[in-house]
């Protein structure tokens, strides 16, 4: 007997509106189970507060850290491939279902954050919060706001005027940046990909390097080792071209390492608030992926005055898990401090730009074609019509593909895209056969194949089958050597602490002398494992568009599904553009297209609204 997907997701014993929003495709056969048992536990008998917990609890599965209970019924989308028709269900009335979850006895009511609750879910100015999550986003709110209340840094502000005219002659932005990261405890420098901000990263631990007192002890981290390596890497680059002469060796390792990973543990390490990090400034890169339970447990193991450099794009994909923490700061309301602002003009000239919050944004493109960075900036705009006429303006560097054509066995008008990938495999095989390390690993990024879908018509399970097919046809020898064949590109889809590799790491398998080795980059030399001691590594022909964050590729092909596609936004189609260096290619429809910049991801939280008091 062969069962369907769908079913899998189906709670058989499900009745009232938990059945009615499961087989509507809303919730998942976790979310009903969940609601039923803690309903259960705390005897709420109400469909409404069944339902509420339900769509909680699915909340946090997909990305937001709460609910709106107001407008949840206008927001929520299906959670899987398929479209699903929400409008149809039947949602309680908004008045009517906040007064039930007021009076029930699985909710606290307020955000009184000394009261132990007692109960799983916790509602807060309308908004629903599993209880765990509300703490973790007080806990993130309290310790921003104790590092903003606090004195600020002692600087030498002489020095610190010389330093900023020596590291930051080009960009105002930048130089803007470095002084808050010196002035303030906790400093956003946001931007899109190729506006600088691991040049500044490098230039603004140089100028705290400058300041009396000795140099101080500076963490590198990111969620991901690839973009740990990235870190390592660009710092490293902006040293030896001779700005930055005083860093020393650093090194960057992912945010679990850094904070220390207990065995059996998936959200307490060893270092917290009685055994802090033993650094003075603390720089994150690509902080757009850290969910909101991992930026709390950095915060807790953070001294109080150490500087925390957050950096990322905020227009990026957010995190797999809970929370969209960078956005929340970057768009959180508030006013210029008037004594920074002071402090600002003193080392900058009186002419300074605002600064709310310690965000800094920079706006320069100093990597990827003006073509490239035109259509992102339309798609942040949410500019559908520049971003169509853009697409089909022909301009170098940027393609689109206009098929609607997909989903069927023969999808037309990818003679383009079967160029690069056969191309670009070829490349890779041959560096790997001869043994040339680096350059694989340069190979691996000439092109990739990017998908909002896992499965499917659309998705990456499809066009990976795909590609092996043509390069089976076109390249000859093609994967003769068996699994672990020469030019082969894998992605580690699971954390290995003992071998060092990451999930997301992308690599390599390549001659050497000892055998077939798997090859992965580094800030430093390449990491080279032997193929047999890996334990989670897949083919990587394509991926979704989540797994290349944090990567970079010369040309880049985005396959886009349908507009109905729930996972179709504005994100997605950004974050997808921007891993371009060189040219970028878009294949879908014209209407794919404009659902997507007209669909900006909603994480619900009420962080940015609540980290001023």
């Amino acid at each position: 007997m062969t069962i369907e997907l769908s079913e899998l997701r189906l709670a058989q014993r499900a009745t009232g509106l938990l059945r009615a929003f499961n087989q509507g495709g809303v919730l998942d056969l976790a979310d009903v189970h969940v609601a039923d048992r803690v309903a259960a536990l705390g005897g709420e008998p109400d469909e409404p507060v069944r339902l509420a917990v339900a769509l909680a609890v699915r909340g946090i599965r997909l990305g937001s850290v709460c609910i709106d209970l107001a407008e949840v019924g206008t927001t929520v989308l299906g959670d899987s491939d398929e479209t699903v028709d929400v409008s149809a269900l039947p949602w309680p009335a908004p008045d009517a279902w906040l007064q039930a979850c007021e009076r029930s006895p699985l909710v606290t009511v307020g955000d009184n954050a000394d009261l132990e609750s007692g109960t799983p879910l916790r509602l807060v100015n309308g908004l629903l919060y599993l209880d765990r999550y509300w703490r973790q986003e007080e806990q993130v709110r309290s310790e921003l706001l104790q590092r903003e209340l606090a004195d600020p840094p002692p600087v030498d502000v002489e020095r610190l005027r010389a330093a900023l005219a020596r590291l930051f002659p080009d960009d105002d932005r930048q130089r803007l940046g470095g002084a808050v990261s010196a002035l303030r405890w906790v400093t956003v420098l946001a931007g899109g990909p190729g506006t600088g901000k691991t040049t500044t990263v490098a230039r603004l631990l140089a100028l705290l390097h400058d300041q009396p007192g000795g140099p101080p002890r500076v963490a590198l981290a990111a969620p991901t080792g690839k973009a740990a390596a990235r870190l390592e890497e660009a710092v490293r680059a902006e040293s030896a071209v001779g700005k930055v002469t005083s860093l020393g060796e650093l090194h960057a390792s992912t945010l679990h390492r850094l904070l220390g990973v207990l065995p059996g543990a998936r959200s307490r390490f060893r270092h917290d608030r009685r055994n802090r990090l033993p650094y003075d400034v603390i720089v994150v890169d690509e902080t757009s992926m850290v969910s909101l339970t991992l930026m709390a447990r950095l915060l807790e193991a953070s001294h109080l005055d150490a500087r925390l450099v957050l950096v990322g794009d905020p227009d990026q994909l957010a995190s797999v898990e809970a929370g969209a923490v960078l956005g929340d700061l970057t768009r959180a309301p508030g006013s210029p401090d008037p004594a920074l602002q002071a402090q600002l003009a003193e080392v900058l000239g009186p002419h300074v730009d605002p600064v709310v919050n310690g965000v800094v944004t920079l706006e320069h493109p100093w990597r990827y074609g003006g073509e490239i960075d035109a259509l992102a900036r339309a798609i942040q705009a949410g500019d559908d019509d520049a971003t169509v006429e853009l697409l089909r303006a022909g301009q170098p560097g940027v393609a689109f593909v206009e098929t609607d054509t997909l989903d069927s066995r023969h999808p037309e008008g990818l003679d383009s895209l079967r160029t690069d990938v056969v191309a670009a495999a070829a490349s890779l095989a041959s560096a790997a056969r001869s043994g040339d390390v680096d350059g694989a690993l340069r190979a691996l990024e000439a092109h990739r194949l990017l998908c909002a879908h896992r499965r499917g018509p659309y998705g990456v399970s499809r066009w990976s089958a795909e590609v092996e097919r043509w390069l089976a046809r076109e390249i000859e020898t093609y994967a003769e050597d068996g699994e672990w064949y020469l030019g082969r590109p894998l992605l580690v889809t699971a954390n290995d602490y003992d071998l060092g590799l990451y999930n997301g790491d992308a690599g390599v398998v390549v001659h050497s002398t000892q055998g077939p080795r798997a090859a992965f980059a580094r800030g430093g030399a390449p990491t080279l494992v032997a193929p047999v001691r890996l334990s989670a590594v897949q083919t990587v022909h394509a991926m979704t568009v989540h797994r290349s964050q944090g990567s970079q590729f010369e040309r880049v092909t985005a396959l886009l599904p349908p507009a109905e596609s729930p996972l179709l936004t504005r994100e997605l189609l950004y974050t997808a553009v921007t891993r371009a260096r060189t040219a970028v290619r878009v294949i879908g429809t014209e209407a794919a297209v404009r659902a997507a910049v007209r669909r900006p991801i909603t994480r619900a939280s009420g962080l940015r609204h609540r980290l001023h008091p």
